[in-house]
């Protein structure tokens, strides 16, 4: 390795989903496997031809890559089960590049599978409190998201109204969506009255607790033209982590996207204005104004205005998180492989009423922990 991106030696040749909503009676890995085994035969691929597995469960902290490989029949050269939150899936983008351009590996397998929902009811919980916030009894992740909202409110001027715009947008993409969870209409009038849950935050400005899991097949450019779908292009991946709890963030308003995002394009070779759909994490209403202002969509404290009057609802000026998002689509505890999925099914033209005309580039972006750790993955169709 050079030390340069592969920019396009590798592609997304299979993307799929499984169990989005509810799922009673199915256990995490057996959804994994599912949507592994399904974007496995897009390609016209299949277990026997992966090599490298990159997996996060929700109930298998430790040990999942293979556990995981192990239950689906495979034998790798590479099994990963790193666990920096929802944007693992990204970095998963990003390593599997390195190798499969490396020729470490010939066939990379990302997948993840929650059953949160049906089987908990609640998000699950994979850590214990900071012993410095664990006084002031915050709600979590609530609280820590809650509080960069309310420091981006104090700086910026950003408002309780601009939050809503976003969660007015999710909702209007999905009711597009035949597969997201919550589809009927939403209005301001409505999103302002919502129980409050942690100042700024009411019930709206929070992602769904659903089931879901989701897997992407990764191959060399040279081997994913000969297969069963078109292949879509890793252009550019990067990541960064720069906290594990919120009192030791460095600014609240500013994630490592600021770093890592402009990296990722540049290795893509493209600008933000050459970007046709955006795929993002929200997890809170907050988490699309803060990203992308640290994207360079807009300067940072302009995220507010930037989203306001539908600018990134269906019909806006820019397309963001098509599929409805975690806030109306799906949230199973990490979103970060669905942007992906999102992301891989616009630049293929599959997304029936919800798609975005002649999108040929997007960017699929994760989040983990509490604004913590951040990844993107730059995406495109020849």
């Amino acid at each position: 390795m050079n030390g340069r991106f592969p920019r396009a030696s590798t592609a997304i040749v299979g993307a799929a989903t499984f169990g989005e909503g509810r799922c009673p009676g199915y256990e995490p890995y057996d959804m994994a496997a599912i949507a592994a085994r399904n974007a496995l035969a897009e390609a016209g691929l299949s277990f026997a031809d992966v090599d490298g597995v990159f997996v996060t469960t929700s109930n298998d902290t430790f040990g999942g890559g293979m556990n995981f490989a192990q239950y689906c029949g495979i034998q790798p050269k590479v099994a990963d089960n790193s666990r920096t939150g929802g944007n693992v899936f990204e970095s998963y983008v990003e390593r599997a590049a390195w190798m499969l351009d490396a020729g470490l590996i010939d066939c990379a397998l990302i997948a993840y599978g929650s059953n949160q929902a049906s089987s908990i009811g609640k998000l699950s919980r994979t850590s214990q409190p900071f012993v410095y916030e664990a006084a002031y009894n915050p709600l979590m992740p609530m609280t820590g998201y809650a509080l960069a909202a309310k420091r981006h409110m104090h700086l910026y001027g950003t408002t309780k109204e601009q939050l809503g715009e976003v969660a007015l947008a999710a909702r209007a993409w999905a009711q597009l969506n035949p597969y997201a969870y919550s589809r009927t209409p939403l209005t301001m009038e409505e999103y302002m009255g919502a129980r409050m849950i942690v100042d700024p935050f009411g019930k709206l400005d929070c992602c769904l607790v659903t089931d879901g899991a989701a897997a992407v097949v990764m191959t060399r450019a040279d081997r994913a033209r000969d297969l069963a779908r078109p292949p879509v292009a890793v252009l550019g991946a990067a990541s960064m982590t720069t906290h594990a709890n919120i009192a030791a963030m460095p600014e609240l308003t500013e994630t490592a996207l600021a770093e890592c995002g402009p990296r990722a394009l540049a290795q893509a070779g493209l600008t933000t204005a050459e970007i046709d759909v955006v795929q993002l994490y929200d997890a809170f209403t907050i988490n699309p104004i803060l990203f992308l202002e640290d994207l360079g969509f807009c300067p940072k404290g302009e995220g507010g205005r930037f989203v306001a009057d539908g600018a990134i609802a269906p019909g806006g000026k820019l397309a963001v998180n098509t599929n409805g998002g975690g806030l109306s689509c799906v949230h199973p505890g990490m979103y970060g492989l669905f942007t992906i999925v999102e992301a891989v099914r616009q630049l293929r033209g599959e997304c029936g009423q919800r798609q975005v005309g002649n999108a040929r580039t997007a960017i699929a972006q994760g989040n983990g922990g509490v604004l913590s750790s951040q990844a993107v993955a730059v995406l495109g169709v020849e």
